[in-house]
């Protein structure tokens, strides 16, 4: 059981916050005049095979924002590294078109280096320069997003689309695809894998050990012999990589092609954030609350459909869930500090 609790962590407080929002959302819904138990309803009959489509790079970027928050660092720039790793996957794609399952695992694997270097050099600013990550990561979203806009609109262009994207990667470089509505593919698989690994280093690892020690208390781990400089090199470097490389997933087996702002438009990086804060960064936790969120998107075009309650109330539940569970870790500090008091 304690094993179970520290891959998935606490369940009540997630729940908790999950059933509140839920409350609140109703109230909303039925001020609006509408049924919240027929909308809640419509939302539940979502698309399976599009939950799942939605779930992998929600997943994914969950999983780049907790390996960084359970060292006691801070990974902003996911949306820059996806970005990035996705622009790497198809240019390596367009490169070697004939290539096939080699070039998929070459572009697979470029897109988890550029991200990760990405990622890396905000830690390089950290280190040397004493720039905290919280600013530079979030800082190198930018550069990284109009570089790829640039590119994309110039150098990478399809000119005969007329549209700033890059031109179709070949069949044989597509990620496979199942199912008679095309949504699965081969990228579903390894974002599970990717999920699976993280989990089994951050608990079973000597490396992940030091990971979650430096999480946990930062002086400790010093005084223990962790070196702090080359532990977040390493950690940004990974997180960074599974951006990457989320980035490669969506440009091979969704989109067949980089298009601009493709990558930032439905928030995924965001998403994968609150799926983070959600789950406490514990990556099995995260499989569990990125397919709980892209349900609820999903749903909420099902929602929109059948009873006309805009789809936008999905983004309310999602911001009332990050906000009960924020106030649930506040009145727990503030609960042990009044202990500590008496």
């Amino acid at each position: 059981m304690s094993a179970l609790r520290e891959l998935l962590g606490d369940l009540r407080g997630p729940l908790l916050a999950v059933g509140a929002a839920v409350l609140v959302g109703g109230a909303f819904v039925l001020a609006t005049g509408h049924n919240p138990l027929l909308a809640y309803g419509a939302m539940l009959t979502g698309d399976l095979f599009a939950t799942l489509s939605r779930a992998a790079p929600i997943v994914g970027m969950g999983v780049a924002t907790a390996i960084a928050f359970r060292a006691g660092f801070f990974n902003l720039g996911g949306e820059g590294q996806l970005v990035l790793g996705g622009l790497a996957a198809a240019t390596v794609a367009l490169a070697l078109p004939e290539g096939g399952l080699f070039t998929v695992v070459l572009s697979i694997g470029a897109a988890a280096v550029v991200g990760g270097l990405w990622a890396a050099s905000a830690a390089f600013f950290e280190f040397r320069f004493r720039v905290p990550l919280l600013v530079s990561t979030l800082l190198l979203n930018y550069p990284a997003r109009l570089l790829a806009s640039y590119l994309v609109n110039h150098q990478l262009r399809d000119v005969d689309s007329g549209l700033p994207q890059t031109e179709r990667i070949a069949d044989g470089v597509q990620l496979a695809r199942w199912g008679g509505s095309g949504r699965l593919h081969a990228g579903i698989l390894l974002v599970l894998i990717v999920v699976l690994v993280v989990a089994f280093a951050i608990a079973r690892t000597r490396a992940g050990y030091r990971l979650r020690m430096t999480g946990l208390n930062r002086r400790f781990a010093q005084a223990g012999g962790v070196d702090l400089r080359r532990l977040g090199t390493s950690v940004m470097f990974t997180s960074g990589a599974v951006a990457g490389l989320v980035g490669a997933v969506q440009v091979l087996g969704v989109h067949h092609r980089f298009i601009d702002n493709s990558l930032t438009q439905p928030l995924w990086a965001w998403t994968g954030l609150m799926v983070a804060l959600l789950s406490g960064s514990r990556p099995l936790g995260v499989l569990l609350a990125g397919l709980f969120f892209a349900a609820v998107q999903t749903g909420g075009f099902a929602m929109e459909r059948v009873t006309e309650v805009p789809r936008e109330l999905s983004r309310v539940l999602q911001a009332l869930i990050i906000l009960f569970v924020a106030a649930k870790d506040r009145f727990r500090l503030a609960l042990a500090r009044t202990r500590r008091a008496d």
